[in-house]
């Protein structure tokens, strides 16, 4: 078998050097061999049973797609793309094809599911041959449809690479990554790249609200909003559930929220696009849940305590609105280190005039220093209506201790995340597990 990481290395198989953004394979061949590797392809160096080529990565993107491909082209492929909202979109595509016994494996932020397995994933989008070992595996393992996350970074390394998606969906564009892609007209055009994957036959699903939706309408595609082929109104919310009207029919679903309504809208529209009869669509939205740790909610006394991902200015504005009115609100919040700067002071305004309360602490720092970081998310707050706790576990139990009676406590940025990265350590830490010791 052809591995790419040193460590999953068994007998037999075949290493190949891949430099990477942080590190070069060439630098792991020796731990590869003695872990059993019988070959190794590489760029450069004297090694026993070795194949050398001028480039690795490209070696491997011809491999797989020679010898992988023709097996995978089987599988019906669901590509969802966007700022937002692609976790949860996924997600709860995922679950309604299962229940109509349709099987679909998920692949994204939160981990590969297939058949109740679940394992966890170090990027939304994997590796190029990490994701086709799994597109293999959906193959042997009898699924049809495979609904996965596709990132503007894994679009610009190619790790979708050779991949044609029945269905490629744009759910919004907003600031993120800029970081990486440096401008949003690259960022927007890394995402385009989905759309250009499409089949023949393949079809496009739109949200007509983004204001970057026209770049994304080529080939045959369907749009969706307050406008377009499907139409979203009468959008109706409380803390525990939603109602809303697709082309004035009516749904009723377990998340809450304007944005989840445009995420359930897209599963609706592939359900339709799959011939299912409109009375079971209900029935199957009525019963869909939340992806973990995307409004995932917990029940304390009179009170309600939301984990949520929202780590951008757009998601945090989005669900602190839909949670106005609905009880005091208590935001736990903080940004990454080494990531986007200039989104910093954003977040934290809209943390304080969105919120009754704020606690400003730690996310994933990495290698930047947490008072820092929370510095810079100051910088624009004009209000007396926060604190300061670096220390994240205290900063949820303060939050935890504020609650009184219908109140709301919103902890934001990490959601399924089972760690914290500092100095360049990740050390074990959820959001979940420290609010249910603590209440």
């Amino acid at each position: 078998m052809l591995q790419n990481d040193s460590r999953k290395v068994k007998k037999g198989d075949t290493f190949i050097a891949i430099k990477g953004i942080k590190n070069d394979g060439h630098d792991y061949i020796d731990e590869a061999i003695k872990n059993g590797a019988a070959k190794v392809i590489v760029e450069y160096g004297n090694y026993e049973n070795m194949i050398k080529v001028e480039n690795t990565s490209d070696y491997l993107h011809s491999y797989v797609k020679e010898h992988y491909l023709p097996i995978i082209k089987k599988l019906k492929i669901i590509g969802i793309t966007g700022t937002n909202g692609k976790t949860t979109t996924a997600y709860l595509i995922y679950q309604a094809l299962n229940k109509l016994n349709i099987n679909c494996a998920y692949i994204g932020t939160i981990g590969f599911y297939i058949n109740k397995i679940h394992k966890k994933n170090i990027n939304t989008t994997p590796d190029i041959l990490t994701l086709y070992n799994m597109l293999l595996t959906c193959v042997f393992e009898n699924i049809e449809y495979v609904v996965m996350e596709v990132s503007s970074q894994g679009l610009s390394y190619n790790r979708v690479d050779g991949i044609e998606f029945d269905y490629a969906i744009f759910t919004n564009l907003t600031m993120d990554h800029l970081d990486f892609h440096k401008t949003m007209k690259n960022y927007l055009n890394a995402k385009l790249k989905l759309f250009q994957k499409l089949k023949t036959n393949g079809i496009g699903i739109i949200n007509s609200d983004s204001n970057y939706c026209d770049y994304f309408k080529t080939g045959k595609f369907l749009t969706y909003g307050t406008s377009g082929d499907y139409k979203i109104s009468d959008i109706d919310y409380n803390i525990n559930k939603s109602s809303f009207k697709i082309n004035d029919y009516l749904y009723h679903m377990q998340l809450i929220g304007d944005y989840n309504v445009y995420n359930m809208c897209t599963v609706i529209i592939i359900l339709k696009l799959l011939k299912i009869e409109d009375l079971k669509i209900r029935n199957i939205v009525e019963t869909l849940e939340n992806a973990p740790g995307r409004m995932e909610k917990i029940r304390y006394k009179d009170n309600v305590i939301i984990i949520d991902y929202a780590h951008t200015p757009d998601a945090t504005l989005k669900i602190l609105k839909t949670l106005q009115n609905k009880g005091t609100i208590i935001t736990v919040i903080g940004c990454g280190g080494n990531r986007q700067k200039d989104k910093r002071k954003i977040m934290g305004f809209i943390a304080v005039h969105n919120s009754n309360y704020v606690i400003f602490t730690s996310d994933n720092p990495r290698n930047e220093n947490a008072k820092n970081i929370i510095k810079d998310m100051l910088k624009d707050v004009d209000t007396s209506n926060y604190e300061i706790e670096i220390n994240r576990k205290k900063a949820i139990i303060k939050g935890i201790q504020k609650l009184t009676k219908n109140d709301i406590l919103l902890i934001l940025g990490k959601g399924h995340e089972d760690y914290q990265e500092i100095k360049g350590v990740r050390y074990h830490f959820n959001d979940k597990k420290i609010v249910l010791k603590n209440i």
